[in-house]
């Protein structure tokens, strides 16, 4: 267990509690005990002092949208590589998709990958179960056991319940248990074989595209579908929004005060399906890239407030799966380590957001979806913080990644914002190296 913990002079941020000055945060056995001026006679009862002085001292971060590969294709990535991926990136809880080999959808499968996090002993690891058995979208998997198991969603991610009724029934018993379900939303009457944006770019490379009308069909039907189940515990979340028209649904229903919530990737808001125009597999994803318009549409539904979280999608593969033609190469890219500054390239540089908005998106709101209890430095919660020089610009290196997986299109990109510290359960598991002479 963790003594105690000084972090003094830093900017603290903590959206949940309309909190943005600087200040200092006492850790005493891994919880928050004190935030505010705390003065040096506080410095000299503690451990470890971290001088956090220019910088921003945050609620740990939460991705709740990562594919760390096992079971089944540890090659890419394991549990344990991707949690130094996550720690190293700010993040301090992550939320681990159940599309594996095999599939998560047990309570055995779901006690496997806690017991891989805590083994890992880097962030905390949480896992949704699948919606249904082996993603085929017909019977429903195990969820009240998944549930009791810890699993803080369902999801068939990769794969959207083509099957109203199915989709029906996990609604309904997911709210038994208010646990939430996530939908990859996608109908693939208008997806197809598509490996693209359906559009000017799909034609003239002779690649067969995914219509935006796959996205906004099943996220369609799946609205309905709550309007007319009306229990309360229900609730919904789209996973990777990519249009401007989903855009348009979700914000008409929150406005019906429907419990829907929904995320964003980073892929989604600084590239276009125009960058495939090389046949380039580290483009290929699945929602696939869009056009600008749908990029400023998902920028305005942020600064509205209109989405909820920000998460990765990391989706790590091997170079020898990526460097397959475009038709047959795997969708999906590895941003884990390089997400903060991504966000803060498309959001906070135009102005979109400030970094107490960042980090509302980044920490608490995701708590929230995942009903977990952290996202927050109130008193008594788990110490889990983030340590960010937001000056700070460095360049991009995949090479330097310790995730297993290199498929990432933002090499050599240069961005601002890194992170010095990451701190979980009030222990210190990551430091930059650069940073490791500034701690007390």
């Amino acid at each position: 267990m963790a003594g105690k913990l000084l972090i003094k002079s830093g900017r603290v941020v903590d959206p949940a509690n309309d909190l943005d000055k600087k200040c200092d945060v006492l850790i005493i056995d891994g919880k928050i005990a004190e935030v505010g001026d705390l003065g040096p006679v506080v410095e000299e009862t503690v451990e470890e002092v971290i001088d956090a002085r220019g910088k921003l001292v945050t609620p740990g971060l939460i991705d709740i949208h990562v594919h760390f590969r096992e079971p089944g294709d540890e090659e890419e990535e394991t549990i344990a590589s991707g949690s130094m991926a996550a720690v190293a990136a700010g993040f301090t809880s992550v939320v681990c998709m159940p599309n594996t080999n095999p599939v998560i959808e047990n309570e055995t499968d779901v006690e496997y990958v806690h017991r891989k996090g805590r083994q890992a002993r880097k962030t905390h690891v949480y896992v949704m179960g699948a919606i249904t058995k082996r993603l085929e979208g017909v019977e429903l998997a195990e969820m009240g056991l998944m549930a009791e198991a810890g699993a803080v969603g369902f999801t068939d991610d990769g794969r959207g319940v083509q099957d109203p009724a199915v989709m029906r029934r996990a609604l309904k018993y997911a709210a038994m248990f208010d646990v939430v379900v996530a939908q990859h939303c996608q109908d693939d009457g208008f997806a197809d074989d598509g490996v693209m944006n359906s559009g000017y770019y799909s034609t003239i490379l002779g690649l067969p595209g995914i219509d935006g009308l796959a996205e906004e069909a099943m996220l369609w039907r799946d609205i309905q579908l709550l309007k007319r189940i009306q229990l309360e515990r229900a609730r919904y979340h789209v996973q990777h929004i990519s249009t401007a028209a989903a855009v348009e649904l979700i914000r008409t229903a929150k406005k019906e005060s429907l419990p829907i919530t929904c995320e964003v990737a980073p892929h989604h808001l600084l590239l276009t399906d125009e960058f495939c125009a090389e046949y380039d597999t580290n483009y290929k994803v699945n929602p696939p890239l869009r056009g600008q318009r749908d990029i400023e549409a998902l920028k305005q539904a942020i600064s509205e407030g209109v989405v909820d979280a920000l998460a990765t999608d990391h989706a790590p593969h091997l170079q020898s799966e990526k460097e397959l033609e475009f038709l047959a190469a795997p969708f999906g890219i590895a941003s884990l380590e390089c997400a903060l500054g991504l966000y803060v390239k498309a959001l906070i540089e135009p102005g979109i957001l400030d970094w107490p908005g960042l980090i509302r998106l980044m920490a608490e709101k995701p708590a929230r979806i995942i009903g977990v209890d952290k996202g927050t430095l109130s008193k008594g919660k788990q110490a889990d913080v983030t340590i960010i020089d937001a000056e700070a610009e460095y360049k991009i290196d995949v090479n330097k990644f310790r995730s297993k997986s290199r498929n990432c299109p933002y090499h050599d990109w240069t961005v601002k914002g890194k992170v010095e510290k990451t701190i979980v359960g009030g222990e210190i598991r990551f430091q930059a190296p650069e940073s490791v002479r500034s701690s007390g």
